[in-house]
């Protein structure tokens, strides 16, 4: 049957006309949105020390009740998760985030941002972070004590990550230990995060550190280099069977102190023999003489003792006599 082209016109026209009629917001004239599930974003993080890190991101619930929580791991299979928090139900991204503690350090984590309302559930993308291990000195003074005056190295290991190639300087807070003064300009460490620093020229026990620089510096923690007198002894024959004359000098210089002459005895206690005043020698030293009556041979050495906690005792190297 064919169809009259005037009477489908008409027909369009009241169609179109009564769709024009139809009231605003009418389920007719509109479809409601389909619920969805949740859009998450994975964000960065933040972390407090060496002792926690907190991971951030956005969550929209699209209007419907939403949880959320951030998977974590060594790998992309995470292995562990947070805690299931709510985001509520808004229509709008809100910033989250959720703090872990707890990771071994020294490794590579990956993470993500999860959430899910009734629709269903949005991973987030994948984001990694590294946990650092702290950074960490050793340190020593060789040697210690030190002979006043003279030289020896503090040197040590900064360990920890990013421990290679940083600027590192040397402290020192001298007898009676009023405080720490940087005395040398940033050296960096090598690439196993060594370093060393000569000293020169030393006159009393002192306290040193190294210190990471920076806005933030990390500390060793600190070390005693002591400082002994500085001490010789010289032999001389006096004609006499028997008998020797020992002398030699102290620095610094202790008039009115006295040395003793030692015998050095093996796995015992250096045997006192005898003991010789300290006269004004010059120069900063002092200077002595006495003459010992040698039973035997052996090893003698001179012992100078100090008062105050400015200088640690010294003694001179050993002389074989006899």
């Amino acid at each position: 049957m064919g169809i009259d082209g005037r009477r489908g016109v008409v027909a369009v026209g009241a169609l179109l006309a009564c769709a024009l009629a139809l009231p605003l917001g009418s389920s007719a004239a509109t479809t409601a949105p389909a619920p969805k599930a949740p859009s998450v974003y994975t964000g960065g993080f933040t972390t407090v020390g060496t002792a926690s890190v907190t991971f951030k991101g956005t969550v929209n619930p699209h209007g419907l009740a939403t949880v959320y929580a951030f998977q974590f791991g060594t790998t992309t299979g995470y292995g562990a998760q947070t805690t299931l928090a709510s985001a509520g139900n808004g229509t709008t991204s809100i910033a989250v985030s959720q703090t872990i503690t707890g990771l071994p350090p020294g490794a590579t984590y990956h993470y993500r941002l999860i959430a899910t309302n009734p629709v269903g559930t949005t991973d987030g993308r994948d984001a990694t972070f590294v946990k650092k291990i702290p950074l960490t000195f050793t340190l020593a003074g060789t040697p210690d004590p030190v002979a006043f005056g003279g030289r020896f190295t503090i040197a040590g290991v900064l360990a920890g990550t990013d421990s290679a190639d940083r600027d590192v300087v040397l402290q020192a807070n001298p007898y009676p230990y009023l405080g720490f003064k940087t005395t040398t300009a940033p050296t960096p460490t090598s690439a196993s995060g060594a370093f060393s620093f000569p000293v020169a020229g030393l006159t009393e026990n002192t306290k040193f550190r190294v210190a990471v620089a920076g806005v933030s510096p990390i500390y060793s923690r600190p070390v005693v280099e002591r400082v002994s007198t500085r001490v010789t002894l010289h032999v001389r024959s006096t004609g006499r069977p028997g008998r020797v004359l020992m002398y030699g000098t102290v620095a610094p210089a202790v008039p009115g102190g006295r040395v003793a002459l030692q015998l050095i005895r093996r796995g015992a206690r250096p045997r006192w023999v005898a003991s010789a005043p300290l006269k004004a020698a010059g120069a900063g030293a002092s200077r002595f003489s006495r003459i010992v009556r040698i039973r035997g041979s052996g090893l003698y050495r001179a012992y100078a003792p100090v008062t105050g906690g400015k200088l640690t005792p010294g003694h001179s190297r050993p002389l074989l006599i006899g």
